[in-house]
């Protein structure tokens, strides 16, 4: 078994481009819930140090729960702990206590300066978060695609190729994949990877993109019925594969062209050397 297929999960899921610092189980509810109880452990500190000592600024003790929230959590979280930040702040340690009336116009600033650091700081958070994300998710594709290259190098025929493209792909984009061969308009070889079985109206979406040689897109004139988009490759032969990649619409890549080209060129080098090598051995030895 190769690299590549040795990391793909048994089911094809579509992968989220985030993973909570929580883990993948943890539930929209639950963020919410812990970016409140670190918001509620803040106010008991808050409360704490009030009761015994007089110190200024210390609202910023309710900055650390946002900060932490927009880090590990999302953006939403984050910006709940700043709403419930200052809240709890207005109504535990401005007079009148226990109320979310204000008295001195100088708390209604306080309040609203926390609230205002702390949506910032959100923001801030959270987009550090979502960088350090993707550059994680680079670094994986980086590795994959490198797997693929070794993989598919190594492969000593042609359905082997095929397969080893299929399942790169599949790890890739955590998507059904299909890579299909075509001869004289017939197609020869099929390697599906997922649970989407491609119908006739996909197969003849596939056979235009490799006529046309574009890419064609699902949902999209003249391939609306397909749930797959097809990318042609062209060999010295001429365009006899296709990749085609079901992407779920709701959470499709924002560029994935750059690593799907990629994938193609490649595949199309080792066909050609396949077929090279096919042709070396039947001529007849001398």
């Amino acid at each position: 078994m190769t690299d590549v297929e040795s990391k793909l999960p048994q089911d094809i899921k579509p992968a989220p481009d985030a993973e909570p610092l929580l883990g993948p189980v943890a539930s929209e509810l639950a963020r919410y819930l812990v970016s409140i109880a670190m918001t509620a452990a803040a106010t008991v500190i808050a409360v704490g140090i009030d009761s015994s000592v007089t110190i200024p600024n210390l609202s910023l003790i309710f900055v650390l729960p946002v900060i932490i929230a927009g880090v590990s959590l999302g953006l939403g979280p984050s910006l709940c702990s700043a709403i419930s930040g200052a809240l709890a702040f207005n109504f535990f340690l401005t007079e009148p206590r226990y109320s979310l009336a204000v008295d001195d116009p100088a708390n209604i600033w306080a309040i609203g300066l926390l609230f205002v650091v702390g949506v910032i700081v959100s923001a801030v958070a959270f987009t550090s978060r979502q960088r350090a994300t993707e550059a994680k998710l680079s670094r994986r594709r980086a590795t994959l695609l490198q797997g693929y290259c070794r993989d598919v190098v190594a492969a000593d025929n042609t359905k082997t190729i095929v397969s080893v493209t299929a399942r790169a792909l599949a790890t890739l984009f955590q998507v059904p994949v299909i890579v299909m061969l075509v001869r004289e308009g017939r197609v020869v070889s099929l390697e599906q990877v997922g649970d989407v079985e491609p119908q006739e109206a996909e197969l003849e979406a596939a056979r235009s993109s490799l006529a046309t040689g574009t890419v064609i897109r699902s949902g999209i004139y003249p391939n609306l019925a397909s749930r797959f988009d097809f990318w042609p490759v062209e060999t010295d032969e001429g365009r006899n594969a296709v990749v085609g990649i079901a992407f779920d619409p709701d959470e499709r890549p924002s560029s994935p062209d750059a690593q799907i080209d990629v994938v193609v060129r490649i595949l199309a080098l080792v066909l050609d050397r396949q077929h090279a090598r096919v042709k070396r051995d039947a001529r007849p030895s001398d």
